[in-house]
């Protein structure tokens, strides 16, 4: 699944390149056949679609596994130079010399002059003194001291090379020129760095993005957390909500604002301002955002974001209703009502199931806390009273039901409580007049008279 951190980091390279003229490109490091399958990179293509970077946008996606020969070239490149050789120490081996699991590399077979064998990994050899700078677009100048970076691999006992190394051989190879991505990867910068000066490289523009954190600021994690792009789309998330969301984790536009147009985004990002600090992925913040971008639909377009919801397709789950039983009729007459109310899209299903629905779901805590002493005389007047109404219309069953409540020494809001019930099967919902009005007659009679039923 694509992680919604990974999400932002594609969205600040899409704005960067197109803001420089340049170009975008999608490369899928798939060397790990463990965590490389087609429907996965189908996902990501797909999500990214949805996130408003389109196929046909941008180079790729390319494949780290096409670039075989150029890894392994480079390997040999860097061996032949002096700057890297081969090492048979086993990890037990190393600790047992540095008496130590966290030491680290010791060195041990720098100067043995091994060749290229079975099991012998091929290990950078980073420089004794100085220091290694890395210019950061967003956090300055970080410098590493070279002797405390250890000989790291950089190809493997069986002489395939290391993502380390890859990486920055696919960067070469494709003249990457800046690389935005989040500040975890910023440890392995140096050693990637002195990989470019060793092949005689100049290595590209960094930029790395503060992690993106939950409630505890714990990094994102996809074991414990809702992380997966593809959820919230799923869920009813719409792809400008997210995309406005997602680009706040770390920047803000100008003004005293944060809700703003894609466009403005677009004009106003500066890689330069991003906050280096840990960003807070607020999922509430998020949901408050997203209904505030469902109000601003037009109607139609409303209309039309609920429809997979509404009847099964795409990759949500089906309504609890048979296709059939589905009316756009009536779905449109409540439409402008329960687009107020929603957070994210899949909500439409519980605020319009009593519609489609041959009877309604109850919700028994529902019904224990509307049907207490007085819901059946309540009941039976609501019946007499509707049964007999001139106009079927959202005033005049407010009207009428306001009367029945003043007769029992009841206010609108308390009167309204069984009937809502009995109709909808729950406490809150769509405005109850107009539901009933779109219900029609006979549907709301029939509710009711089976919910008195149930009462003594």
């Amino acid at each position: 699944m694509f992680h919604v951190g990974g999400a932002r980091s594609a969205l600040q390279n899409w704005i960067y390149a197109r803001q420089q003229g340049g170009v975008f490109v999608l490369r899928v490091e798939d060397t790990d056949a463990a965590r490389n399958r087609p429907e996965w990179t189908e996902g990501i293509l797909s999500a990214l679609d949805w996130i408003g970077i389109a196929r046909g946008s941008y180079e790729g996606p390319y494949f780290q596994s096409s670039y075989a020969a150029e890894h392994r070239a480079a390997a040999q490149r860097l061996h032949e130079g002096g700057r890297a050789y081969y090492c048979d120490c086993t990890r037990e081996a190393v600790q047992a010399r540095t008496g130590s699991q966290y030491t680290g590399y010791d060195g041990f077979c720098r100067d043995r002059g091994l060749a290229a064998g079975e099991g012998r990994a091929l290990r950078f050899r980073t420089p004794d003194t100085g220091e290694t700078v890395v210019v950061d677009l967003i956090r300055g100048e970080p410098t590493f001291e070279n002797r405390l970076i250890e000989d790291f691999v950089i190809a493997r006992g069986d002489g395939s090379p290391v993502f380390l190394l890859a990486n920055v051989v696919d960067d070469m190879t494709m003249g990457i020129t800046h690389v935005i991505r989040a500040e975890e990867h910023l440890p392995n910068t140096p050693k990637q760095q002195l990989l470019w000066d060793a092949l005689g490289v100049k290595p590209p523009v960094w930029a790395h993005v503060p992690v993106v954190v939950n409630e505890k600021r714990q990094k994102l994690s996809k074991r414990r957390d809702k992380v997966a792009l593809e959820a919230y789309r799923d869920e009813g998330y719409l792809a400008a909500a997210m995309r406005n969301y997602l680009m706040l984790l770390g920047w803000a536009p100008s003004g005293d604002r944060e809700i703003v147009p894609w466009s403005v985004i677009e004009e106003e990002f500066r890689l330069e301002e991003v906050n280096p600090s840990p960003a807070f992925f607020d999922e509430k913040k998020l949901r408050a955002f997203n209904g505030e971008y469902i109000r601003a639909l037009p109607v139609d377009e409303f209309v039309a974001a609920c429809r997979p919801w509404l009847t099964g397709t795409d990759t949500v789950a089906p309504p609890p209703w048979q296709p059939e039983e589905f009316d756009e009729a009536a779905f449109a007459a409540v439409a402008p009502l329960a687009q107020t109310r929603l957070a994210v899209l899949s909500e439409i299903v519980p605020n319009v199931d009593f519609l489609f629905l041959a009877s309604p779901v109850v919700d028994e805590a529902a019904w224990a806390k509307a049907m207490k002493e007085g819901a059946a005389e309540l009941l039976d007047a609501a019946i007499a009273a509707y049964d007999g109404l001139a106009s079927w219309d959202a005033e005049s069953l407010k009207a009428t039901l306001e009367a029945v409540g003043a007769e029992r020494g009841l206010k609108l809001g308390k009167a309204q409580a069984p009937v809502r019930v009995a109709v909808t099967g729950r406490t809150v919902g769509l405005p109850l007049f107009e539901s009933l009005e779109v219900l029609g007659r006979e549907r709301t009679l029939t509710r009711l008279r089976a919910a008195r039923l149930r009462l003594p």
